[in-house]
């Protein structure tokens, strides 16, 4: 009788299916999904260094609701749910990594939105978007949180070296370039101790081509028929472009990166972790822009002999028109060179103890910093008369010029404006919390856990203004004044604008030499610092012949949170969940400077743009923030998810400093306000998931957010001073009302926008969610999400499509894996523009084609290429949700990968 039991026992036994790659890639992130409790998206790498992307943030692309933005054709932040990357938070094993940038702009924005260039994907081993709240989770996310573990050395095998070498090709630059990752785990064979450290080098030199039209301003025909406008009826107004432009932006990107693991765990009751990230990001960057300065013809206007003739109008927008040579000049070129870096840096000391089956017990402490700097900022512009003629129509800016040929070196181009600034923004945070979690079986509670955390965070932005204009005299550049030609290069390369431009769009200019700028600046010597408080020393007679203290873009920031939590571990028969509180105080101190003060005040010093004090601004507030997740095996195959909470996101840095940026040139400025409160929502959450086969799902998500503030830009009229002669039109024009302080200063209205709260609104939406693998190896992934978002006080919602979808598909055996994958995004709102006049800007769709395969040549060796971009997309952004109003189109191009990947 033995030997039929036998023969059954064989029949039954099924041999163990090891999925490899891809699938076992998404096998692992369903898997995450389905046991999870709150209602969150996973992805898993397919192995040791082998992210499913070369960037983080093009991963989460793939994620239902997650967006992201390209324009400088790397993905650097990313938007949940229709929340601008601000409203969501980035945590690294738990906790927040301080972010800094190397782009001007987003150095002065200071924003709290995490650059994911940042950190490298050959760390992570798993990303969580939880998109609803838990209790033991940092508040910060309006959108959502992102989760990125990296890997422990005790969880691989006793031995792991992994990496790559590639090469990087640019297809608008014709650059190739190296890049290389390895990954070195070890653990002893009591698996109590490991040890893991990584390392990556990626080196890129990119361009970008584009058509900028930087503002619109109101001009208007008060004299109607026979004045010096013509075109536009008499008493009526129109918006006119600000300045026209052709601009051509090449960077070279050089990152190196360090992080290191190490891991003590010598019984089931003790787990220490020791883990450090460095990562560093040389990014000098020059920008060209050749543009037709229709606001400086339209300024002049009052010269006798000038004109304007407005050739075609549409919805209240000249579209088209053309000026003569009189008065103004109509032609300035802009060679803006940036010697910028970034750097990040963290380290951290994790701690787990079990004293018994009852209790376990947790504490962190750790410290995180990073620095985001233009370390020099040489300026070149140069400018002249000249009659122009520009026409807008189709979206795609043309202007020609009547009386300069832009392909020339001519004396006619002579520097206008010259400068050396300097930006730096630092951020670093102290951390320390503790958890505990009891576990009970009392009824439905299975544990509860509980926590305290403290931080202290601060974010400084410093600002040097390099006034080395004063040097450029008669004799600056060899004997004669400095024109375009003392710093000429060759003309825009023969592809220039290709995909963008059509007849009439500017494509062929003579560009600037950016180490014939940089000579020239470096001939010239290191600058004196200006100081305040003995201010006619060391060459800084009259404030001119110096660098000095830039007060209008420098601030401090400090913010203090304290907080805890309570969290309660459910389970019953076929349901889980969790239910909790999470309070936080937050206490903020900001310093800044106020210029323009009047002589006497207390404390005021003197400055090249007046007397300033030094301001302080304080807030605080606390939040109490319950949450509650709930899911139920409906079937043995089917979830069904329900969660609740409240949830907020603090303002930005620099929308609470208090400080005071100027656009002399349109007579604009920003700035802060100290007393704005956090954004604050209730949120409500339902899914139905079906797992109808490994590695497969189909899934429904509903989400409803009541969001009780925004924050926008508010605009109020401030007397503030500006530089400029006594000819300037700014100065001329009545309106402005401009009082000469001093020499060459004057005091006058600007349009000024600071942050303020308004009334809120509601943001809703659906997600659908399906993957299935399919026969021969082929498997097919596709994700749809709609969000409507609108605001109580009709202002429009940043970052918010209202379509977005993924679709990727799939093909995998022992030998090949190949992946291609589209992504799109319907048009948003980006935000205010600050800087142009607060015009709303809004992005037109943007869309991606990516593929990806690998080959492998043994058990250990692959070879690898990925693409992006292949259908060669371009980015076009326009004013007020308005076409007739272009802001900019720009072509990034198509960017290759190829080389080998290796395992052992």
């Amino acid at each position: 009788m033995a030997a039929p039991a036998m023969a059954q026992d064989k029949a039954n036994t099924v041999d163990e299916v090891v999925v490899t790659g891809i699938r076992a890639s998404l096998q692992a992130s369903v898997q995450a999904k389905r046991n999870a409790d709150a209602v969150i998206d996973v992805i898993t790498a397919e192995d040791i260094g082998k992210f499913p992307d070369k960037n983080v943030a093009e991963s989460l692309q793939r994620v239902p609701g997650v967006t992201i933005q390209r324009e400088f054709g790397e993905g650097e932040r990313i938007s949940i749910r229709g929340a601008a990357p601000t409203l969501n938070r980035t945590l690294l094993n738990g906790h927040s990594v301080a972010t800094a940038d190397w782009f001007i702009l987003d150095q002065l924005k200071a924003s709290r939105s995490f650059n994911y260039l940042m950190l490298p994907s050959e760390i992570v081993g798993k990303v969580e978007v939880f998109k609803s709240p838990v209790a033991n989770i940092d508040e910060g996310g309006v959108g959502g949180t992102v989760n990125v573990h990296t890997r422990n050395p005790l969880d691989l095998a006793p031995l792991s070296v992994s990496g790559s070498i590639q090469a990087f090709h640019d297809e608008k630059s014709g650059n190739t370039d190296p890049t290389a990752s390895a990954m070195l785990s070890w653990h002893n064979a009591d698996k109590t101790f490991g040890v893991l450290v990584g390392g990556i080098y990626d080196k890129r030199r990119i361009r970008r081509d584009g058509i900028e039209v930087l503002g619109y301003q109101p001009v208007s025909n008060a004299l109607g028929t026979g004045s010096n406008i013509t075109g536009i009826p008499a008493g009526q107004t129109l918006i006119a472009p600000s300045l026209i432009g052709s601009s051509l932006f090449t960077q070279t990107r050089e990152r190196k990166g360090l992080n290191f693991g190490v891991q003590y765990s010598p019984n089931d009751k003790i787990d220490i972790n020791v883990t450090g990230l460095y990562s560093k990001m040389d990014a000098d960057n020059f920008n060209q822009n050749y543009m037709a300065w229709v606001s400086q013809k339209i300024g002049a206007l009052g010269t006798p002999g000038s004109q304007f003739n407005v050739t075609k109008a549409d919805n209240g927008t000249a579209v088209a028109g053309n000026f003569n040579a009189v008065g103004g000049n109509g032609v300035v070129f802009d060679a803006i060179d940036r010697l910028a870096h970034t750097n990040v840096g963290s380290i951290d000391f994790d701690g787990v103890y079990r004293p018994n089956d009852d209790w376990k017990l947790h504490g962190r402490v750790g410290y995180t910093k990073a620095k985001g700097a233009t370390d020099l900022q040489p300026f070149w512009e140069t400018n002249a008369p000249t009659g122009l003629s520009y026409d807008l129509s189709g979206g795609v800016p043309k202007v020609s010029f009547t009386n300069i040929n832009p392909t020339t070196a001519s004396d006619t181009m002579p520097l206008g404006w010259a400068s050396a600034n300097t930006t730096v923004n630092t951020d670093d945070e102290f951390y320390t919390f503790v958890d505990g979690e009891r576990f009970v079986d009392a009824g439905a509670f299975k544990s509860i856990a509980f926590g305290l955390k403290y931080t202290d965070h601060d974010r400084d932005v410093t600002q040097t203004y390099g006034q080395r204009r004063a040097l450029f005299g008669a004799t600056a550049c060899n004997g004669h004044p400095c024109t375009l030609a003392d710093v000429a290069g060759g003309v825009t390369p023969g592809d220039y604008l290709d995909g963008i431009k059509t007849a009439g769009v500017l494509s062929s200019y003579l560009t600037a030499d950016k180490n014939k700028i940089e000579a020239i600046y470096k001939g010239m010597g290191a600058a004196t610092v200006y100081d305040p408080n003995n201010p006619n020393v060391g060459g800084c007679i009259g404030l001119v012949n110096c660098d000095h203290f830039g007060p209008l873009e420098s601030f401090t920031f400090n913010e203090k949170t304290f907080g805890g939590y309570a969290m309660g571990n459910l389970k019953g028969d076929n349901w889980r969940g969790n239910v909790g509180v999470r309070v936080v105080q937050t206490k903020i101190e900001t310093t800044a400077w106020r210029v323009g003060v009047s002589a006497g005040t207390p404390g005021a010093i003197n400055n090249p743009f007046g007397l300033m004090v030094q301001t302080t601004g304080t807030k605080k507030y606390t939040d109490i923030l319950p949450s509650a997740n709930f899911s139920f095996d409906v079937k043995d195959d089917v979830v069904l998810r329900l969660a609740a909470g409240r949830v907020m996101a603090r303002p930005d840095y620099a929308q609470m400093a208090g400080f005071t940026s100027l656009t002399e040139s349109l007579l604009t400025a920003t700035g802060g306000n100290p007393k704005l409160d956090p954004y604050r929502a209730n949120q409500y959450d339902a899914s139905l998931e079906w797992y109808f086969k490994p590695q497969a799902i189909l899934a429904v998500d509903f989400f409803y957010k009541d969001i009780s503030t925004y924050i926008v830009q508010g605009a109020t009229v401030e007397r503030l001073p500006l530089q400029a002669s006594a000819t300037d039109p700014r100065v001329l024009n009545a309106a402005n009302n401009c009082v000469a302080q001093s020499a060459g200063l004057y005091s006058c209205n600007y349009s000024v926008g600071r942050p303020v709260n308004v009334s809120g609104g509601e943001t809703k939406g659906v997600e659908v969610n399906f993957q299935m693998p399919l026969a021969y190896g082929f498997g097919v992934l596709a994700n749809y999400a709609y969000t409507d978002a609108s605001s109580s006080s009709n202002v429009p919602v940043p970052s918010t499509s209202k379509h977005t979808f993924n679709v990727s598909g799939y093909y995998e055996n022992d030998r090949v894996s190949a992946r291609l994958s589209y992504n799109y995004r319907s048009k948003f709102f980006v935000d205010y523009d600050a800087e142009r006049g607060y015009r709303q800007l809004w992005s037109d769709s943007l869309k991606s084609l990516d593929a990806s395969v690998s080959v492998n040549v043994t058990q250990n060796v692959s070879l690898n290429f990925d693409a992006t971009n292949l259908t060669d997309e371009k980015q076009t952004d326009y004013y007020d949700n308005d076409p007739n109003r272009p802001a900019r189109l720009y072509k990034n191009g198509r960017a290759f990968f190829g080389g080998v990947r290796f395992k052992f």
